[in-house]
């Protein structure tokens, strides 16, 4: 069987061609595309009609392949939705949730139902950018024109089936989701004063929602189903760990970090409540208990204002530059809300530095040498936080994810945990939307197999700690950052 997965990220989107054969699974890449946001009337949007236009392009060319096509799915970041109307037209804007709007929505459901009783209800870390709070800023006329709300995923399943539904993993990033009841929460949508009818039903991960409507059927692409596999995207990575036993964490690394555990039950304690972790649901309604870290990100925002400077390095030289710079100089905290939005990251970084009485860095190396240390280091301090709140000994890291490709941020956070860390597979996502495809399909018979498969199939790279008197010291610093 083959298998499309469309992967929608944060800088980029991508339908990538699954299929498995003799026990290993090969993954080919059909199209690509970015992903630029809007601003507009003076908010962050997604351009929701590109990235279709987009996808319909990559349908085209799956069918010019010329090979039957079993089925397809859609996976997309967390947090962000779309509106429809009666008509179940799309309802401008999508707003982005780096859109500076969320503070107002803060303010307002916390008036409503303060943090701890919403972290009770749902079990989801406090982020601004939640999307709770998304639609506590709502506009009162968009929400009494709509009629349904889907997050993004699922709301590309819906362009390509016309069945619109909300997929588990998807529906519990929102704060919206009950873990213990596994459905919206009434208490949660009473104090938006929204209407329980804009939330479609859930669906757990590898639900076949029908097939994929007859005037996207392209030739070559007749009798394809559409699944909700895991629509969302770190749910459908971690179905790709290729981890054997329980001793392991993951990293999802690339625009966000998401770095925890799987687990069968949530953790609702006080503990992880104040210790900010989140409980979203996995394949097989597993708990990822785990935490959203600012990640790549901060990288990602440097190279763009050095780009606007007229000095346009990619990816693999700014790594270089960072590898030449000296260790462990100056370290920021990465999750200090003023990395969160777009800007001027690098003069943000040395005004933090100032700030906390170090000297900035100097030039380009040694700043995105001072993010990817204080990443890992970050890293750090959650791997003690996670074995803190369940009593077990974490032994290896699984680092997934576009940001697996960075070698000397996988030495760093292998040096900074103490713990091997195993990068690989870089196109997780992806995988997991295919093997969760299979798995429905019944041509893999569980999540274990579909992991065994995936071992198999890719070359992963285990990075060994190293320095270790000398990253406890700077961890010791990075304690006192505050």
């Amino acid at each position: 069987m083959n298998y499309l997965a469309c992967d929608l990220g944060a800088e980029s989107g991508r339908l990538m061609l699954g299929r498995i054969e003799g026990g290993h699974i090969a993954l080919e890449e059909v199209h690509r595309f970015p992903n630029v946001p809007l601003q507009v009337n003076g908010s962050l949007c997604w351009d929701i009609d590109a990235l279709w236009n987009e996808l319909q392009n990559g349908l085209r060319k799956a069918g010019a392949l010329g090979i039957p096509v079993h089925s397809i799915s859609s996976d997309s970041w967390g947090l962000d939705y779309v509106l429809l109307d009666a008509n179940d037209k799309i309802i401008e804007p999508t707003f982005h949730y780096r859109d500076v709007r969320t503070a107002h929505g803060v303010e307002n459901l916390q008036s409503k139902v303060d943090w701890p009783a919403l972290f009770a209800e749902t079990g989801i870390q406090f982020m601004p950018i939640n999307t709770a709070y998304q639609l506590a800023a709502e506009s009162p006329n968009r929400l009494k024109r709509a009629r349904k709300l889907l997050m993004i995923g699922d709301a590309f399943n819906f362009l390509l089936s016309g069945v619109a539904a909300s997929e588990e993993s998807l529906a519990s990033t929102s704060a919206i989701y009950n873990p213990r009841t596994r459905n919206w929460s009434p208490k949660v949508i009473a104090a938006l004063g929204i209407q329980p009818g804009l939330f479609t039903a859930i669906v757990p991960s590898g639900t076949r929602l029908g097939p994929l409507k007859p005037d996207l059927a392209v030739a070559g692409l007749a009798d394809v189903q559409v699944f909700a596999s895991c629509s969302h995207d770190t749910g459908a990575a971690v179905a790709a760990v290729p981890a054997k036993g329980k001793s392991w964490a993951y990293i999802s690394s690339g625009t966000w970090s998401l770095m925890g555990l799987e687990r069968s039950e949530p953790v609702l304690t006080e503990l992880s409540r104040d210790l900010n972790f989140t409980n979203e649901i996995g394949f097989a309604s597993s708990v990822r208990l785990l935490k959203n870290i600012v990640g790549l990100w901060i990288v990602q925002e440097c190279r763009r204002e050095w780009a606007r400077q007229g000095r346009d390095y990619d990816y693999a030289t700014l790594t270089q530059k960072a590898d030449a710079a000296p260790p462990l100089g100056p370290l920021i905290n990465p999750v200090d809300p003023r990395f969160i939005a777009p800007g001027d990251m690098p003069k943000r970084i040395a005004d933090y530095c100032v700030e906390s009485g170090q000297m900035p860095p100097d030039g380009i190396g040694e700043t995105i040498r001072c993010a990817l240390e204080s990443l890992a280091l970050q890293y750090r301090k959650t791997l003690r936080e996670l074995e803190r709140l369940t009593g077990e000994r974490i032994e290896q890291l699984h680092v997934l994810g576009g940001g697996s490709q960075n070698r000397l941020l996988n030495q760093f956070t292998a040096n900074a945990t103490g713990l091997p860390a195993i990068a690989g597979p870089v196109e997780a996502t992806a995988l997991g939307n295919v093997v969760v495809q299979a798995i429905a399909s019944g041509e893999l018979p569980s999540l274990a197999a579909a992991r065994e498969v995936i071992g198999k199939s890719f070359k992963l790279e285990t990075f060994e700690p190293q320095g270790r008197d000398l990253w406890n010291s700077a961890a010791e610093r990075f304690a006192n950052l505050g």
